[in-house]
């Protein structure tokens, strides 16, 4: 009886033995799977990040073969997918590298030998060698009729035999350059065309840089010539004073207002008056007329008085031959008094227009 309980026991122990065995040979196919599954999405998306379509995208688990158009750079397909974790291995077929950009030929190779051309307020300068004796003379003849009264030559060309075989290289660059004063140069190193000085005006740079580009075809043109700098306006001495002259009013004259309206009292009148001369003596300067008010009225009141206060004060100084386009008019209220509003004369005070200089002018 004690050999029929051991041997179910010995059954059952080989059954949870054997159970883990089959679920690993179950799942390790389904893990495979889903790791190439993933492996290809992340790479499909990859590319499509970057632009690139492809094919199909296969892989044997951690190995990518990637089938792409033939307008797509295979190199740059195989980088971006090895550059995914989890890939060991990318082999792509199809596409074609991109097509070389061809190069210009270097300047070296025009046949342009160095060369200097330069002006001043006393000379016009060329340092050049030439081929012969008739293309010193053309050069010479060039120079002549671009002199002017106040320069001379300064002539540096050589007769070689690698030399300019005509003038026609700098001409265009010496009628261009007599333009103006002070000093400027266009001069080629057998490499750059370097542009240097000062010129009086837009066109005169233009032609400057089209003539230094065809004296050398190919050759990289550093264009740093200037343009004057703009005079600065004149500031005439009555605008230069004005807001001087404008806050030296304001403490002299005083403008008030008859209480509860937006009519200056007699006392006022004069200071408006002079006010208008002081704005005419400059007439660029924008000015503000500010309105105030006491603290008789409610505050919901007092600001729209104080509005009508300014823009009767503004129609008034218009009237005396301001430009109205240079006034602003504000009200403020009763928000800054000047004087106590517990006194006959603090509220007459207090019940004012005052003028000062915008900001910005």
């Amino acid at each position: 009886m004690p050999g029929l309980v051991r041997r179910p026991l010995v059954i059952w122990l080989l059954a949870a033995l054997a159970v883990p065995v089959l679920l690993t040979a179950v799942l390790i196919p389904a893990k495979a799977g889903t790791t190439e599954d993933d492996l290809r999405d992340r790479t499909v998306a990859a590319l499509k990040a970057r632009g690139i379509e492809t094919s199909s995208v296969d892989f044997d688990g951690r190995d990518a073969k990637i089938v792409v158009p033939g307008d797509v750079d295979p190199a740059q397909v195989q980088e971006i997918a090895a550059g995914i974790e989890g890939v060991r291995a990318v082999r792509v077929e199809g596409g074609s590298p991109p097509t070389p950009t061809p190069t210009s030929a270097p300047a070296e190779e025009s046949g342009v030998p160095e060369f200097e051309v330069g002006r001043t307020d006393r000379s016009i300068r060329v340092q050049a060698p030439v081929k012969s004796q008739a293309v010193k003379d053309a050069i010479s003849a060039e120079v002549e009729q671009l002199l002017g009264p106040d320069r001379e030559y300064d002539d540096r060309t050589t007769i070689e035999a690698d030399g300019l075989a005509d003038a026609a290289t700098i001409s265009p660059l010496l009628r261009a350059l007599a333009i103006g004063t002070g000093d400027a140069s266009v001069r080629y190193d057998g490499d750059k065309v370097t542009l240097s000085g000062e010129v009086p005006d837009q066109a005169t740079k233009a032609t400057v840089g089209r003539a230094a580009a065809k004296a050398v075809p190919g050759a990289v043109v550093a264009d740093e010539l200037k343009l004057p700098t703009p005079p600065k306006s004149a500031v005439s001495e009555p605008c230069r004073t004005f807001p001087t002259r404008l806050a030296e009013f304001s403490r002299q004259y005083k403008i008030n207002f008859l209480s509860g309206t937006s009519i200056v009292n007699n006392a006022s009148k004069p200071s408006v008056v002079r006010a208008a001369a002081v704005l005419k003596s400059c007439t660029t300067v924008r000015v503000e007329v500010a309105g105030h008010t006491d603290d008789l009225g409610s505050p919901a009141t007092s600001l729209p008085l104080s509005e009508r206060r300014a823009a009767a004060v503004k129609a008034e100084l218009v009237r005396l031959g301001v430009n109205g386009d240079r006034i602003l008019a504000h009200g403020y209220g009763q928000a800054f008094p000047i004087a106590s509003n517990a006194t006959g004369a603090g509220r007459i005070a207090n019940r004012r227009a005052e003028l000062r200089v915008v900001q910005g002018n």
